[in-house]
């Protein structure tokens, strides 16, 4: 994949009004950098990833990016997205091949749900498959997606796009928000 399709995966799910963003297992920022593209300029973005040395490469890369044009701000910050970050509140968050590394999923969505504004996204990014290996150990399907949201106090998520993946048959978007 490249940055286009992350642009694509992600585009349907992002408002059109500038906001506060939270990348939760960001990594090197591959979904963090689609959001300047998809997000008005005045948006802060907050990349969170456990590894110091990924989000520094996600530092140098947004430079890259950002130099010369008025896009969204890129903060980033060494934690654990599996614990309250106190970054509340957020008018949108992604979660892009981050929640497979979580086994017990309820904390974390309890988490993410409460920094949620009403009304505001989670875009999902996942491999579209309930069978995990060493590099993806706790996936979920589309199908299973929807009713992990749904139990878990956000609506039922729609699909937003969908790619092709080498490793785990495809790779899906998409988007939901708490439920009221």
């Amino acid at each position: 994949m490249d940055h286009a399709d992350h642009v694509r995966l992600l585009r349907d799910g992002a408002p059109s009004v500038a906001g506060r963003w939270a990348d939760l297992g960001a990594g090197a920022g591959a979904f963090t950098l689609a959001l300047p593209e998809l997000l008005p300029a005045g948006s802060h973005v907050v990349a969170i990833d456990k590894d110091a040395e990924s989000l520094r490469e996600l530092e140098r890369a947004y430079a890259r990016l950002a130099r010369g044009r008025e896009v969204a701000r890129v903060e980033t910050r060494v934690g654990d997205f599996t614990r309250d970050l106190g970054i509340a509140p957020l008018d949108g968050v992604v979660m892009a091949n981050s929640l497979h590394f979580v086994k017990d999923k309820v904390p974390v969505l309890a988490h993410v749900r409460r920094s949620l504004r009403p009304g505001a996204p989670l875009l999902l990014v996942e491999y579209d498959t309930d069978r995990g290996n060493t590099w993806v150990p706790y996936p979920l399907s589309f199908e299973t997606w929807r009713a992990v949201a749904v139990a878990n106090g956000l609506r039922e998520p729609r699909l937003l796009a969908s790619h092709p993946s080498r490793f785990l048959r495809r790779i899906y978007s998409a988007a939901t928000e708490p439920a009221l």
